[in-house]
């Protein structure tokens, strides 16, 4: 530690580090002061002590005196006492000596500090005239918002930095200074400090605008090229285009700048797929070579070659391209062969079929747009595009190995290989392979044409399921009809057993048990008819709220304890116009399945919901127009149904239950019942987790039908609800009946029935029979009673022929198909009653007595 003083300054007066070093303090100095007074004190001590008193008294004095001297030096600033270190001349110059003016400042704004950059930088020409940054640049008014800048990050503790431009005085050059604050430490004394740092940057300056008056002529260079340039980043955006292309595509530079143009924008058809299709090689510079065409702004195109430079970063990943563009449009008239080449790359890469040819091994030596695209489609790394096998699924990978080598060897007349193309979805392709010339075998061994047919073979498997399900649907129909025949013969020999036995009758039990089990029989038979859409439907219009709501206590019986059942009703749900009981019959069978799909328990929920026309438009369910529909959705936590048999599950007789647990037709029954009434129905299954069956049916307007009706039924109903029960009807009557139908047996017993109940009855075994009967009562034929199909002449052929005679005469048509099946066929405003097989005598009775008291 060293002591100095200094006269000629004050404390707060500014310093400079360029002054002389100060010199440092020795300890040999202390250790010979300290000598000097031991041995004062020792000499002393040799003449006595009394003597020596004085002395030494005197030599305490001498000490004391200077010791307080300096302390009242040391007070008033005149001796200091320094850390050697900050008299360490090296750091003190290199300060001093540093390009930058460096200055520090105290919390009022004084310079405490400057070094000689700082004087020469700020015009100060001794220390005494050193000013603050704000007072050097006053009245500067390109420089005032910067200090203003500074000044304020410099109260604040801040760092901040700015660059300004100094206008030369007397028309010299101005001067770019970089200037620079920041606190002088981190302790909160130190952050009151600001050191202040000024730069001249001209010349860094005049450097970067040399660089970019440079980088400007290059521009200006490229964009008057006589050819095309472009570059495309990894994401496909073309990041620069020159304006020899731009004027070609009838583009404006200053719109391609602003972003937003793709690669697949101005390339014509698959063309960009072969750019993006460029194998990537690690670390790797590749260029290729294109004969492409690209797309204009009106739409036009024009031939091109592109020399596509990409570089491949160490990891594989391709960086943005570099693309030279050569107009071919002006070939095709200056040069005849160029032009058929141009004319013949056209055809290659716009053809919509893909083209390669490969080696012996399977490697895609050269191929087309289309080709490209489809490889990229096929997996994300494109490995199409180095092996065509790769492009197939390995189970048929070898039917076109086998065919490339057939061309290898020369063969022609290759069959045609249809192969499962290789990637996450199902897709089908046709390869056609042809042989090359035999010289160029060494590099390409064959040219492989590839046709994708995976929405020619959907199309066609849907045309196949759609006849299979027709073709079933027919014969379902059909033997619904026939055994219809023979259970309405059972059902009404079974009905004269019943009148003429007791109930105390013994055989009267087994009479009742061939009822049931007809009945049983009967609702197989409309299931037939339910997938086949022939069955007859009494549609009425309902609330499905309150229709679910009456089933809960028969599907909580049905699906059992161990499920738990969960109905959610929307809000105002809108009428729809269903069968009731074939409604029931719908949500029975999906309960039973989800609750058969739920052994160990789970949770069955049926939702209902009103969905608008907008809604309806957006869903993705194919087939389901825009219209208002009420959903019902049927869902359980079952274990889902398989993938792979989801589209079968609606097919008759598919099941997969154990043998004796489910006639298959379940679903089908479903599916015929929601179609014939007009609606759709979709199942979403995800296996292990559940299945969702949704169900749409159309919204009933009641303001469409006649309003007079309605009233009219309407009002019935009310009589009906408010009058007693009646007594059993009189089903006896009078007249004559000509009852057509081509069963003998049937025919026999529906003749004995209506005999039975007074009518006289002609009977005919088809529409001729039926014609010569009535032609021999001269019309004289009050009801006639007929089957819709017959041979050599149907019902409603057998009702034109009838009207001409008598207009007026009244028929009933019994069929096992539903009144809609053959309602079509009949003209219009044609009047006729219906009856449903199977039938009792008594439903029988009771509907010709209904139709012959008729007005």
């Amino acid at each position: 530690m060293t002591a100095e003083t200094d006269s000629r300054r004050s404390p707060t007066e500014p310093f400079a580090a360029h002054e002389p070093a100060r010199r440092g303090g020795s300890i040999m100095l202390v250790l010979l002061v300290a000598a000097g007074i031991v041995g004062v004190a020792i000499a002393l001590m040799t003449i006595g002590r009394a003597q020596a008193q004085p002395y030494i008294l005197g030599v305490l004095a001498l000490l004391a005196m200077v010791g307080l001297f300096n302390l009242f030096a040391f007070a008033a600033g005149i001796v200091r006492f320094t850390d050697r270190t900050s008299d360490d001349p090296v750091m003190g110059r290199i300060a001093d000596q540093a390009y930058d003016g460096l200055a520090v400042t105290d919390p009022k704004g004084h310079v405490v500090y400057s070094n000689a950059a700082y004087l020469a930088l700020t015009g100060a020409a001794s220390r005494q005239d050193v000013r603050p940054v704000e007072r050097v640049f006053i009245g500067n008014p390109d420089v005032s918002e910067a200090v203003f800048r500074l000044l304020k990050a410099a109260r604040e503790g801040k760092r901040q930095q700015e660059e300004v431009r100094i206008a030369g005085s007397d028309g010299a050059q101005g001067r770019w200074l970089r200037m620079r604050v920041r606190p002088l430490g981190q302790s909160k004394r130190e952050a009151k400090y600001a050191v202040w740092s000024i730069a001249d940057i001209t010349r860094d300056r005049e450097r970067q605008e040399d660089v970019f008056r440079e980088l400007q002529h290059a521009i200006e260079y490229l964009d008057h090229a006589p050819c095309g340039f472009f570059s495309v980043n990894p994401a496909g955006d073309v990041i620069y285009v020159n304006a020899t292309l731009a004027n070609w595509l009838d583009y404006d530079l200053a719109e391609i700048g602003s972003g937003g143009l793709k690669l697949s924008d101005i390339v014509s058809g698959d063309g960009a797929s072969l750019l993006t299709s460029i194998v990537a090689v690690p670390g790797e510079v590749k260029t290729e070579v294109f004969d492409i065409d690209l797309r204009m702004r009106g739409g036009k195109t024009m031939p091109v070659r592109l020399y596509h430079k990409l570089a491949f970063g160490a990891d594989g990943s391709p960086g943005s391209s570099r693309t030279l563009v050569i107009s071919r449009a002006r070939d095709e008239h200056s040069d005849p062969e160029r032009a058929a080449e141009v004319r013949f790359m056209r055809f290659f890469d716009h053809t919509p079929m893909a083209i390669a040819t490969v080696d012996r091994g399977g490697a895609v030596v050269r191929a087309n747009a289309r080709f490209a695209k489809l490889a990229q489609s096929l997996g994300p790394d494109g490995a199409a595009n180095k092996s065509i096998f790769r492009a197939v699924n390995a189970r048929d990978r070898n039917l076109l190995i086998a065919a490339i080598n057939q061309a290898a060897e020369g063969q022609g007349d290759i069959a045609p290989v249809e192969a499962m193309l290789d990637g996450a979805k199902e897709r089908w392709g046709q390869f056609f392979v042809t042989a090359v010339e035999e010289d160029e075998r060494d590099t390409e061994a064959a040219i492989v044409y590839l046709l994708e047919t995976t929405e020619r073979r959907t199309l066609e498997n849907q045309i196949n399921q759609s006849q299979k399900m027709d073709m079933v649907g027919q014969l379902a129909g059909g033997i619904a009809h026939d055994f219809n025949n023979v259970l309405s013969a059972i059902m009404m020999a079974n009905d004269f057993l019943l009148n003429a036995h007791k109930p105390t009758d013994p055989s009267f039990q087994d009479i009742m048990q061939i009822k049931q089990n007809a009945t049983r029989a009967a609702t197989l038979v409309r299931q037939l008819l339910a997938f086949s859409r022939r069955q007859t439907l009494r549609p009425q219009v309902l609330g499905l709220g309150d229709a679910l709501s009456d089933l809960t206590m028969l599907l909580r019986r049905l699906i059992g304890e161990k499920v738990k059942l969960d109905l959610m009703h929307g809000r105002d749900l809108w009428p729809v116009k269903v069968d009731v009981s074939q409604f029931e019959q719908v949500v029975v069978n999906l309960a039973v399945n989800a609750r058969d799909a739920m052994p160990d328990g789970g949770k069955l929920t049926v939702k209902t919901a009103n969905v608008t026309a907008d809604e309806s438009a957006q869903l993705s369910y194919k087939g389901l127009p825009a219209a208002d529909y009420v959903r019902i959705d049927i869902s359980d936590t079952g274990t889902g149904i398989p993938a792979e048999i989801v589209d079968k599950i609606f097919e008759p007789f598919f099941s997969t239950k154990e043998v004796g647990k489910g006639t298959g037709l379940g679903l089908s029954t479903v599916y015929g019942i929601v179609k014939q009434t007009g609606g759709f129905v979709y199942v979403d299954s995800t296996p292990g987790e559940g299945t969702t069956f949704r169900i749409f049916l159309p919204r009933h307007r009641p303001e469409l039908e006649t309003q007079p009706e309605a009233q009219a039924t309407n009002g019935a109903a009310k009589e009906a609800a408010a009058e007693p029960p009646k007594p059993r009807p009189d089903l006896t009557g009078q007249g004559t009946i000509l009852l057509v139908e081509d069963e003998d047996g049937l025919r026999s017993l529906n003749a004995r029935g209506l005999r039975s109940r007074g009518y006289s009855v002609i009977e005919a075994s088809n529409g001729i029979e039926a014609m010569e009967a009535l032609d021999e009562k001269d019309g004289a034929v009050d009801l006639v009673v007929s089957d819709v199909v017959m041979p050599e002449m149907d019902g409603p052929t057998l009702l034109r022929e009838m009207r001409k005679r008598n207009p007026n005469l009244k028929i009933i048509f019994v069929s096992g198909y539903a009144e809609e099946a053959f309602d079509k066929s009949l003209p219009e405003n044609e009047q006729f009653a219906f009856l449903p097989k199977p039938f009792a005598l008594s439903a029988l009775v009771e509907k010709v007595k209904e139709t012959m008291t008729a007005k």
